[in-house]
């Protein structure tokens, strides 16, 4: 079968790239920098370009039967925030509208769960009203994004699922999406020391391999317009940090930073950005998530496409020894 693929040389695109690619499937590969990628399997053919090459993209998406749309803009900071509308919204429009005049069967649209909102007294579900408003620029245009996947469902008939992975870790490319395996190295090296606020603030982990299965499984089985929740284990901060010391070995101090501090931090890397031009790590819209929790209920992936995740401990020390060993 041929599939189109935006995203192959990011986190989790590289890790459904090889999957696809052991299936014998051929890919077309949208790449801004092909360099970037070995091109050694004569099932992948890449296309240089970008999420607004439209003209490439069209003459990359003749003749596929289906789509996997991961390519995004998901960097905490933009010097323009229209960046976030252009890359994660109006170029999926193009893209879609692209997929549709050439007939592809079935698309699957790579969400976040940031979309879903915080959670309350329970994991939240795909289909639970959003506690609060979007948190940033990200969260906003993807939120619309989906948004215009269900439209063109519902009006043009089209075969789009949607999936919603939240905090990924595990080996692979060195991305923002792969913050928490930097940071599993920044504490191996002893130089991570914070926890964010009290450290009772929850957040749901998944290893990057179970997300990329995630999404064959949803080609696979996934019903039009409907989204999944790839999610993994719900830790508080402290029991993530202390699996982290587990499998490391190692215990160094770590301290709690209350989260009006954090947020001054954030606001000064803004004004230093203003100032030398060096972009912040963090922002404190980002930052303000820190405040709420975000449990995730994934038993929908679970039962409808047969989606499994492994434990948290299981899958950081896989984490470990692989990068341990590099």
């Amino acid at each position: 079968m041929k599939i189109f693929l935006t995203g192959a040389t990011g986190y989790i695109g590289s890790y459904v790239k090889d999957l696809l690619l052991q299936e014998g499937h051929t890919l077309h590969a949208l790449c801004r920098n092909p360099e970037k990628m070995e091109n050694d399997h004569p099932n992948l053919k890449l296309y240089k370009g970008d999420l607004t090459d439209e003209k490439v993209i069209e003459i990359a998406i003749a003749g596929c039967n289906q789509v996997y749309h991961l390519a995004a803009y998901a960097k905490p900071w933009a010097k323009d925030p229209a960046v976030y509308y252009e890359m994660n919204l109006h170029a999926v429009q193009g893209l879609l509208d692209a997929a549709f005049r050439n007939n592809v069967e079935k698309i699957v649209f790579t969400s976040t769960a940031g979309v879903l909102g915080p959670s309350h007294r329970t994991p939240v579900a795909e289909h639970d009203t959003r506690i609060g408003e979007v948190m940033n620029e990200y969260e906003d245009s993807k939120t619309m994004a989906e948004e215009l996947c269900l439209r063109y469902v519902a009006e043009k008939n089209m075969n789009i699922v949607t999936v919603n992975p939240p905090r990924v870790y595990g080996p692979g490319v060195d991305t923002e999406s792969n913050s928490l395996t930097r940071l599993l190295k920044m504490y191996a090296a002893g130089k991570w020391n914070i926890i964010p606020g009290n450290g009772k603030g929850i957040g749901s982990y998944v290893h990057v391999e179970d997300v990329a299965k995630g999404h064959l499984l949803a080609m696979k089985h996934g019903k039009p317009g409907e989204r999944y929740i790839l999610s993994g284990e719900n830790l508080s901060y402290d029991e993530f940090f202390d699996i982290i010391k587990k499998v490391t070995g190692k215990n160094y101090p770590l301290f709690h930073i209350p989260l009006p501090l954090m947020m001054l931090a954030g606001h000064l890397m803004n004004l230093r950005e203003k100032i030398t031009g060096q972009p912040p790590m963090i922002t404190p819209k980002w930052i303000k998530k820190y405040s709420y929790n975000y449990a995730l209920d994934c038993s929908k992936a679970q039962k409808e496409l047969g989606y499994t995740y492994r434990n948290f401990e299981q899958g950081i020390k896989q984490t470990y020894d692989s990068i341990s060993s590099q």
